[in-house]
């Protein structure tokens, strides 16, 4: 009878041996490595769980095959999805809040990072790769114009006049390698303390309409046509190709680009390659704006709805292990992203992190600074990767030679017209 007791027992065990499929959207070696050693190291520790990482396609094809997956209950049961995802990710309503999965504590994560995805006074993911934007540039290049590299340029404005002295020194040299891309717009209606969108940015009721077509869109619009219209700016021609930005500028074919903090560690091994030394500044923006902070992006940690309750409780234990205050700065320091939590700044701190990586500064100090509102929060719209799009397809029409008052006129109906389509489904 002890025999078959044992023997029950034992079968009881491996019975309740709990899967959590982890759905994520690094496919490169370095970082899917890392997230893969996370879990290597949380299911020796728990040897009742089995946390299984898996890398499926970029943000969006990620969160629309979760969707699918939860229609035909084969959901995982935690997700990456990229920062203007939540809103759809909500409205799907196949996720749970993590916050009522159980009690956290989350008096640790950096402000800025926590109240983008606080939403109705919920924490509905749990944050993980957090970046904004920042101004790179080849300090060489800018000490051959008789510009100061230890200063650079903070407004439009700046840029401008930086850009002139570049002509002059580095005729063959465009100014500004610079995407077209709708998060830059974002970041831009943020330091203006300008929301995106009507009712509280989208968050304190659904957004019906963008209200890009004002005052702070047209310094953005206008940015990019005053660039153009000097000849200052050069990309790919693509939409949102920050790639092809950062090889332009790698290639020593630019002295200036802007693009996310999690760059910053390939941005420094490409100066080391091509032999020129790199600055970091933070993100120019409009002349006589007073600066109110940036717009986090990245990517956060989403808990399906239709999964047990030990499913559920294993996948917050492991996105809590994974983005603890070790982790998470050991991930800054492989990546470049932030390491979200206040603890991990002060272990970085105490490391002399900082010191010995003095590029890092720049970009903590814009992201710590950050005024809390709603423009800084970030704006929430269930078609914002439609919403980027159009914007960035303004951006092009610009460079192309069309207006920045008629341009900003179409582009706000279209987003308008794509906003009022999705809404009707919430009647």
């Amino acid at each position: 009878m002890l025999m078959l007791a044992l023997g029950g027992t034992a079968f009881q065990m491996a019975a309740a041996q709990t899967t959590v499929e982890f759905w994520h959207s690094f496919g490169d070696a370095k970082r899917a490595d890392w997230i893969k050693a996370r879990a290597d190291e949380y299911n020796k520790a728990h040897p009742s769980v089995t946390v299984v990482p898996s890398y499926k396609g970029g943000y969006n094809d990620s969160l629309q095959a979760t969707i699918l997956a939860a229609r035909q209950n084969k959901a995982p049961a935690l997700v990456q999805i990229f920062e203007v995802g939540s809103q759809l990710a909500l409205d799907s309503g196949v996720f749970q809040p993590v916050s009522s999965v159980k009690n956290v504590d989350f008096s640790d994560y950096i402000k800025p990072v926590i109240n983008y995805y606080t939403i109705n006074g919920k924490v509905n993911s749990l944050p993980f790769n957090s970046s904004s934007p920042v101004l790179y540039f080849n300090k060489d290049m800018l000490t051959k114009a008789g510009l100061n590299p230890a200063a650079p340029p903070t407004t439009f404005g700046g840029i401008i006049k930086a850009c002139d002295k570049l002509k002059v020194a580095l005729p063959d040299t465009k100014c500004m390698s610079l995407a077209l891309y709708g998060w830059f717009v974002e970041q831009w209606m943020s330091e203006q303390n300008a929301d995106l969108f009507n009712n509280g940015n989208g968050r304190t009721a659904r957004a019906t309409a963008t209200t890009l077509n004002g005052p702070a869109g047209k310094k953005i619009f206008q940015f990019f046509k005053d660039l153009q219209d000097k000849g200052y700016i050069t990309n790919t021609g693509k939409l949102a190709d920050t790639d092809g930005t950062n090889a332009i500028f790698s290639n020593q074919r630019a002295a200036f680009t802007i693009n996310s903090t999690a760059d910053l560690g390939n941005q420094i091994a490409s100066a080391k390659t091509a032999g020129f030394q790199i600055g970091v500044g933070v993100l120019p923006i409009p002349d006589g704006t007073k600066r109110n902070g940036v717009v986090i992006g990245g990517a956060s940690l989403w808990i399906s709805k239709s999964i047990t309750k030990p499913q559920a409780d294993a996948a917050l234990d492991f996105a809590l292990y994974m983005t603890n205050t070790k982790n998470m700065a050991d991930w800054h320091k492989l990546t470049g992203y932030y390491p979200v939590r206040n603890s991990s700044i002060t272990s970085l701190r105490s490391q002399g992190w900082f010191s010995g990586s003095p590029l890092q500064i720049t970009a903590f100090n814009q992201l710590l600074a950050t005024k809390n509102n709603t423009a800084s929060a970030g704006g929430l719209n269930g078609v914002a990767i439609q919403t980027r799009t159009i914007m960035e397809q303004g951006l092009q029409k610009v460079l192309g030679g069309q207006s920045v008052d008629a341009t900003l006129a179409e582009t706000a109906s279209q987003i308008n017209a794509a906003l009022t389509d999705y809404n009707k489904n919430f009647k």
